[in-house]
């Protein structure tokens, strides 16, 4: 005989048995998110010169910690993201074991907010700054897994242990073929600094950004958090020409180029009627440059009559410049059966950037131009003189309706004054 015992034992032993049974592939379902997660290795430096207070009445140190509070706050939940630290540990002057003083202060992994902050809250400026030993370690940090990758090294001085340069140690990692990109920021930067974080952000296709205020250095790196969670897209080099008839050919698709200052890059797409062409381009200052700048992008033809342009300029603050364009060519007509189905469109792209003294001008700006070509709105032939395309049937029909209801309404109104009056 079956006691309730027994029947109860039962079934709670078939539940577990179906609950387990379809919790069996959450594990692979976690395995797969987990190697395509986004990563984030936070570099910094906590070398003796991050005593100096000069970054808003505060240390650097203290300003260091304040900001990376926030992006821990900030950082989404896709990301991993890790801190390692140069400098941090070795007081003394003995040059071989400073220039190992690198440590990881917090795995790369899935982020506990409230143990990372912990773990920042007790550095304190130390020792050396071994900006190549720690790269090389944060590289290996970041080893494995499929999704993007991105080391962020924030330091307020050049290495210290050279001869391992660390500019070379980024083109080691860039040579690796790994698809990480360091990005790195400058705190209070001296000439020399900056040149040296520079040359290791271009290594990898980074960019470098200086920074003087606790709130500059927020964003910046929040920016940079959220840019490895965005999907990754892999541009295409390319090579713009110094005029139209010579310049590549480009499809829909994402580029990228190197433009010297001053220099003008020309660049071709072909657009049938009834296509609509979408355009825009970025330049980044990833050195010191002159306040004041622009890039300007020109849609022109072939024989050199502007089509559209954008334009957009920059006072000193912004790290990239971008403008964008769009032109929707024309379906095609019965009278223009002898002419050409495709128009060849010239994009031409200008920055008005100048180098700061002592700054290298070469290689040029980072450039990165979006081409995507479209089917154009339908009956965009038919589009009102007003510029309302089926909007302006939509107008009419509301004009209309107002005026019944305005006929409408003083009709009973009459009504309503003569039944009055009547009474």
């Amino acid at each position: 005989m079956i006691t309730r015992k027994r029947r109860a034992a039962g079934a709670f032993g078939l539940l577990a048995a179906l609950a387990a049974g379809i919790a069996l592939p959450a594990p692979a379902l976690a395995d797969e998110t987990t190697a395509t997660a986004p990563k984030v290795n936070l570099v910094l430096d906590v070398s003796g010169s991050m005593r100096a207070r000069d970054i808003d009445g505060q240390s650097r140190m203290a300003a260091a910690k304040q900001a990376f509070n926030e992006v821990l706050d900030a950082t989404p939940e896709d990301v991993q993201l890790g801190i390692r630290t140069l400098g941090a540990d070795y007081p003394g002057d003995d040059r071989k074991k400073g220039c190992e003083d690198t440590a990881q202060l917090y795995p790369v992994g899935p982020l506990d907010r409230t143990e990372a902050k912990a773990a920042v809250a007790t550095l304190a400026p130390t020792g050396w700054t071994p900006i190549g030993p720690a790269l090389l370690e944060a590289a290996d940090d970041l080893d494995g897994g499929t999704g993007s990758k991105r080391i962020v090294l924030i330091s307020d001085g050049e290495d210290t242990c050279a001869p391992l340069d660390p500019c070379e140690v980024a083109r080691e990692i860039a040579a690796k073929g790994v698809g990480l990109t360091i990005d790195t920021l400058g705190l209070v930067p001296s000439t020399r600094m900056r040149q040296q974080l520079s040359c290791i952000a271009e290594a990898t296709g980074g960019t470098y950004t200086s920074v003087e205020h606790t709130d500059e250095l927020t964003d910046r790196v929040n920016q940079l958090v959220d840019r490895a969670a965005d999907p990754v897209v892999t541009p295409v080099a390319v090579e713009g020409a110094d005029s139209c008839p010579e310049a590549p050919a480009l499809k829909s698709g994402l580029y990228t180029d190197r433009a010297e200052f001053g220099q003008q890059r020309w660049y071709r797409v072909d657009v049938l009627a009834g296509q609509e062409l979408r355009a825009s381009v970025s330049l980044a200052a990833d050195r010191a440059v002159n306040p004041d700048y622009g890039v300007l992008l020109r849609a022109v033809t072939v024989r050199g009559r502007e089509i559209v342009r954008g334009e957009a300029a920059g006072h000193g603050r912004t790290d990239v410049l971008s403008t964008g364009l769009r032109y929707p060519k024309p379906e095609r007509d019965d009278d223009d059966s002898d002419k050409p189905a495709a128009e060849t469109v010239c994009l031409q792209v200008t920055g008005s950037f100048s180098a700061a003294p002592g700054v290298r001008t070469t290689p040029g700006l980072p450039l990165e131009l979006t081409v995507d070509v479209v089917d154009g709105p339908s009956d965009a032939g038919d589009v009102a003189s007003f510029g309302l395309g089926r909007g302006w049937w939509l107008l009419g029909v509301l004009v209309l309706t107002g005026f019944l209801a305005g006929l409408l309404w003083g009709w009973l109104s009459r009504w309503r004054v003569a039944v009055w009056r009547a009474g």
